[in-house]
């Protein structure tokens, strides 16, 4: 298979005693691009699943692979923010707010088979 480009998951990899792989990222992207980053969440998934159906579980429970996804909806008020030398305090006004973004984590672990193979089809971590 060729690799996948992934622009909008970013992954941090960490690996336990065990040899237990674990790949974290979160993502906040705006209205237009949610179908995007769910392609490549979807993408992952599928991929996981087609290379070992049956195998998603946690690993202390037999499985190969595992995953979590939380999302929330934001919707984000800028502050200006300003500092007053003579009374030495912060003023703040309010801004007008943006769209809404949507935030998404999503954790990947696997055996140390399972995490080579997802490096080398995806370039991740």
């Amino acid at each position: 298979m060729q690799s996948m480009n992934l622009n909008y998951l970013d992954f941090d990899y960490s690996e336990d005693a065990d040899g237990t792989g674990t790949f974290d990222a979160m993502a906040s992207v705006s209205p237009a691009q949610v179908p995007a980053l769910h392609a490549e969440i979807s993408a992952m998934l599928a991929w996981a699943h087609r290379h070992w159906p049956d195998a998603c579980a946690p690993l202390e429970d037999g499985g190969v692979w595992h995953y979590d996804l939380h999302g929330s909806l934001e919707k984000s008020t800028p502050l200006k923010l300003s500092f007053d030398e003579a009374s030495g305090a912060l003023h703040t006004t309010t801004g007008i707010p943006g769209s809404p973004r949507t935030t998404i984590t999503f954790t990947l672990s696997g055996s140390a088979d399972f995490c080579a193979a997802l490096r080398g089809d995806f370039e991740v971590g």
